[in-house]
Protein backbone atom coordinates (compact mmCIF):
# COMPACT_ATOMS: atom_id res chain seq x y z
CA UNK A 1 0.00 0.00 0.00
CA UNK A 2 1.32 3.43 -0.92
CA UNK A 3 0.25 6.51 0.99
CA UNK A 4 0.44 9.94 -0.65
CA UNK A 5 1.29 12.71 1.78
CA UNK A 6 2.33 16.30 1.43
CA UNK A 7 5.90 16.88 2.60
CA UNK A 8 7.41 19.85 4.34
CA UNK A 9 6.26 19.51 8.00
CA UNK A 10 8.88 18.70 10.67
CA UNK A 11 8.67 17.60 14.29
CA UNK A 12 11.26 17.68 17.05
CA UNK A 13 11.08 16.32 20.64
CA UNK A 14 9.31 13.07 21.54
CA UNK A 15 7.33 10.80 19.23
CA UNK A 16 5.85 7.44 20.37
CA UNK A 17 7.86 7.37 23.61
CA UNK A 18 11.22 8.38 22.12
CA UNK A 19 12.85 11.25 23.94
CA UNK A 20 14.97 13.98 22.48
CA UNK A 21 15.10 12.50 19.02
CA UNK A 22 16.58 14.55 16.28
CA UNK A 23 14.09 16.48 14.28
CA UNK A 24 12.77 14.53 11.33
CA UNK A 25 10.17 15.16 8.81
CA UNK A 26 6.72 13.93 9.56
CA UNK A 27 6.94 11.63 6.58
CA UNK A 28 10.11 10.01 7.90
CA UNK A 29 8.57 9.31 11.34
CA UNK A 30 5.43 7.87 9.80
CA UNK A 31 7.50 5.63 7.56
CA UNK A 32 9.41 4.25 10.55
CA UNK A 33 6.26 3.52 12.52
CA UNK A 34 4.05 2.13 9.79
CA UNK A 35 6.59 0.63 7.45
CA UNK A 36 4.76 2.19 4.55
CA UNK A 37 6.42 3.85 1.60
CA UNK A 38 5.68 7.53 1.41
CA UNK A 39 5.52 8.88 -2.07
CA UNK A 40 5.88 12.59 -2.50
CA UNK A 41 2.96 13.92 -4.53
CA UNK A 42 3.99 16.05 -7.44
CA UNK A 43 1.79 18.81 -8.72
CA UNK A 44 1.86 19.28 -12.45
CA UNK A 45 0.88 22.73 -13.60
CA UNK A 46 -0.38 22.65 -17.16
CA UNK A 47 0.86 25.42 -19.38
CA UNK A 48 -1.87 27.90 -20.13
CA UNK A 49 -2.42 28.35 -23.84
CA UNK A 50 -3.03 31.93 -24.97
CA UNK A 51 -6.56 32.75 -26.03
CA UNK A 52 -6.61 33.84 -29.64
CA UNK A 53 -9.40 36.24 -30.57
CA UNK A 54 -10.11 36.24 -34.29
CA UNK A 55 -11.83 39.30 -35.65
CA UNK A 56 -14.16 38.44 -38.52
CA UNK A 57 -14.51 41.21 -41.02
CA UNK A 58 -18.05 42.08 -41.93
CA UNK A 59 -19.05 43.15 -45.41
CA UNK A 60 -22.19 44.94 -46.53
CA UNK A 61 -24.11 42.87 -49.04
CA UNK A 62 -27.25 43.41 -51.09
CA UNK A 63 -29.04 40.07 -51.58
CA UNK A 64 -31.76 41.59 -53.77
CA UNK A 65 -29.37 43.52 -56.02
CA UNK A 66 -28.40 42.69 -59.59
CA UNK A 67 -25.01 41.06 -60.33
CA UNK A 68 -23.57 44.40 -61.45
CA UNK A 69 -24.80 46.15 -58.31
CA UNK A 70 -23.33 43.40 -56.13
CA UNK A 71 -20.02 43.63 -57.94
CA UNK A 72 -19.70 47.39 -57.49
CA UNK A 73 -20.73 47.19 -53.83
CA UNK A 74 -18.13 44.52 -53.16
CA UNK A 75 -15.34 46.37 -54.95
CA UNK A 76 -16.12 49.65 -53.21
CA UNK A 77 -15.42 47.91 -49.92
CA UNK A 78 -12.39 46.06 -51.25
CA UNK A 79 -10.69 49.09 -52.80
CA UNK A 80 -11.50 51.65 -50.08
CA UNK A 81 -12.08 51.85 -46.32
CA UNK A 82 -15.74 52.77 -46.68
CA UNK A 83 -17.69 50.66 -44.18
CA UNK A 84 -20.67 52.92 -43.49
CA UNK A 85 -23.97 51.68 -44.88
CA UNK A 86 -25.33 55.13 -45.72
CA UNK A 87 -22.11 56.14 -47.45
CA UNK A 88 -22.13 53.02 -49.61
CA UNK A 89 -25.86 53.39 -50.28
CA UNK A 90 -25.41 57.00 -51.40
CA UNK A 91 -22.64 56.10 -53.85
CA UNK A 92 -24.77 53.25 -55.16
CA UNK A 93 -27.81 55.52 -55.53
CA UNK A 94 -25.83 58.00 -57.58
CA UNK A 95 -24.40 55.30 -59.85
CA UNK A 96 -27.89 53.94 -60.44
CA UNK A 97 -29.06 57.40 -61.46
CA UNK A 98 -26.10 57.88 -63.80
CA UNK A 99 -26.02 54.53 -65.62
CA UNK A 100 -28.19 51.95 -63.88
CA UNK A 101 -24.90 50.07 -63.38
CA UNK A 102 -24.34 49.58 -67.11
CA UNK A 103 -20.73 50.00 -68.19
CA UNK A 104 -21.15 50.21 -71.97
CA UNK A 105 -23.77 52.93 -72.08
CA UNK A 106 -23.47 56.30 -73.77
CA UNK A 107 -25.56 59.27 -72.65
CA UNK A 108 -29.00 58.92 -74.19
CA UNK A 109 -29.09 55.15 -73.76
CA UNK A 110 -27.01 53.83 -76.68
CA UNK A 111 -25.16 50.63 -75.75
CA UNK A 112 -21.79 51.12 -77.39
CA UNK A 113 -18.12 50.54 -76.55
CA UNK A 114 -15.90 53.31 -75.17
CA UNK A 115 -14.49 54.47 -78.51
CA UNK A 116 -17.95 54.85 -80.09
CA UNK A 117 -19.51 57.22 -77.57
CA UNK A 118 -18.99 60.49 -79.43
CA UNK A 119 -20.84 62.92 -77.17
CA UNK A 120 -22.24 63.17 -73.68
CA UNK A 121 -21.27 60.94 -70.80
CA UNK A 122 -20.10 57.36 -70.97
CA UNK A 123 -20.05 54.43 -68.62
CA UNK A 124 -20.75 53.75 -64.98
CA UNK A 125 -20.78 57.35 -63.78
CA UNK A 126 -21.18 58.95 -67.22
CA UNK A 127 -17.73 60.46 -67.62
CA UNK A 128 -18.58 63.54 -69.67
CA UNK A 129 -15.79 66.10 -69.92
CA UNK A 130 -12.94 65.43 -72.32
CA UNK A 131 -10.46 65.20 -69.45
CA UNK A 132 -12.44 62.66 -67.44
CA UNK A 133 -13.43 60.65 -70.50
CA UNK A 134 -9.83 60.43 -71.67
CA UNK A 135 -8.77 59.66 -68.12
CA UNK A 136 -10.71 56.41 -68.30
CA UNK A 137 -9.11 55.54 -71.63
CA UNK A 138 -5.59 56.32 -70.41
CA UNK A 139 -6.13 54.28 -67.27
CA UNK A 140 -7.31 51.32 -69.36
CA UNK A 141 -4.18 51.49 -71.55
CA UNK A 142 -1.85 51.80 -68.56
CA UNK A 143 -3.39 48.92 -66.62
CA UNK A 144 -4.34 46.76 -69.59
CA UNK A 145 -8.09 46.64 -69.03
CA UNK A 146 -11.11 47.27 -71.22
CA UNK A 147 -12.62 50.77 -70.70
CA UNK A 148 -16.00 49.44 -71.81
CA UNK A 149 -16.17 46.85 -69.03
CA UNK A 150 -17.30 47.11 -65.44
CA UNK A 151 -14.15 45.94 -63.69
CA UNK A 152 -11.95 48.51 -65.45
CA UNK A 153 -14.42 51.33 -64.82
CA UNK A 154 -14.77 50.57 -61.11
CA UNK A 155 -11.00 50.60 -60.69
CA UNK A 156 -10.75 53.94 -62.49
CA UNK A 157 -13.73 55.34 -60.59
CA UNK A 158 -12.16 54.84 -57.16
CA UNK A 159 -8.75 56.08 -58.32
CA UNK A 160 -9.97 59.13 -60.23
CA UNK A 161 -8.83 62.38 -58.55
CA UNK A 162 -12.41 63.66 -58.20
CA UNK A 163 -13.37 60.63 -56.14
CA UNK A 164 -10.15 60.61 -54.12
CA UNK A 165 -10.83 64.19 -52.98
CA UNK A 166 -14.13 63.23 -51.32
CA UNK A 167 -13.16 59.70 -50.27
CA UNK A 168 -12.18 60.73 -46.70
CA UNK A 169 -15.73 62.01 -46.16
CA UNK A 170 -17.24 58.68 -47.22
CA UNK A 171 -14.71 56.78 -45.13
CA UNK A 172 -15.47 58.90 -42.07
CA UNK A 173 -18.81 57.20 -41.51
CA UNK A 174 -21.63 57.94 -39.11
CA UNK A 175 -23.58 60.33 -41.33
CA UNK A 176 -26.97 60.36 -43.04
CA UNK A 177 -27.74 59.78 -46.70
CA UNK A 178 -28.61 63.46 -47.02
CA UNK A 179 -25.17 64.39 -45.68
CA UNK A 180 -23.36 62.10 -48.13
CA UNK A 181 -25.22 63.65 -51.06
CA UNK A 182 -22.99 66.73 -50.68
CA UNK A 183 -19.66 64.98 -51.38
CA UNK A 184 -21.47 63.00 -54.08
CA UNK A 185 -22.27 66.23 -55.90
CA UNK A 186 -18.66 67.41 -55.59
CA UNK A 187 -17.59 64.07 -57.04
CA UNK A 188 -20.06 63.85 -59.94
CA UNK A 189 -21.25 67.39 -60.53
CA UNK A 190 -24.63 66.34 -61.84
CA UNK A 191 -26.94 68.73 -63.66
CA UNK A 192 -30.18 67.11 -62.51
CA UNK A 193 -30.52 65.58 -59.04
CA UNK A 194 -33.48 63.42 -60.02
CA UNK A 195 -34.09 60.31 -57.92
CA UNK A 196 -30.55 59.90 -56.63
CA UNK A 197 -31.40 60.42 -53.00
CA UNK A 198 -34.46 58.16 -53.14
CA UNK A 199 -32.33 55.43 -54.71
CA UNK A 200 -29.77 55.89 -51.94
CA UNK A 201 -32.42 55.50 -49.22
CA UNK A 202 -33.64 52.35 -50.93
CA UNK A 203 -30.14 50.83 -50.98
CA UNK A 204 -29.65 51.77 -47.33
CA UNK A 205 -32.67 49.62 -46.45
CA UNK A 206 -31.50 46.70 -48.59
CA UNK A 207 -27.90 46.47 -47.43
CA UNK A 208 -27.20 43.83 -44.79
CA UNK A 209 -24.04 42.73 -43.02
CA UNK A 210 -22.86 39.34 -44.20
Amino acid sequence: MTRKLLTGLTVSATLLGSACVAAKTLDEHLAEVTGETVVEEKFVVEEQKPVVIVEVEKEWKCPTCSPNEKYVLSKLQEYTNIDDRNALATIMGNIKSESNFLANICEGGARVPYERCYSGGFGLIQWTTIGRYRGLGNFAVKYDCNPSELDCQVRWMVNEPQFQKVLPVFEGGGQTVSYYMKPSYRWLGWGIKGYRQQYAYDYSKRLVLG
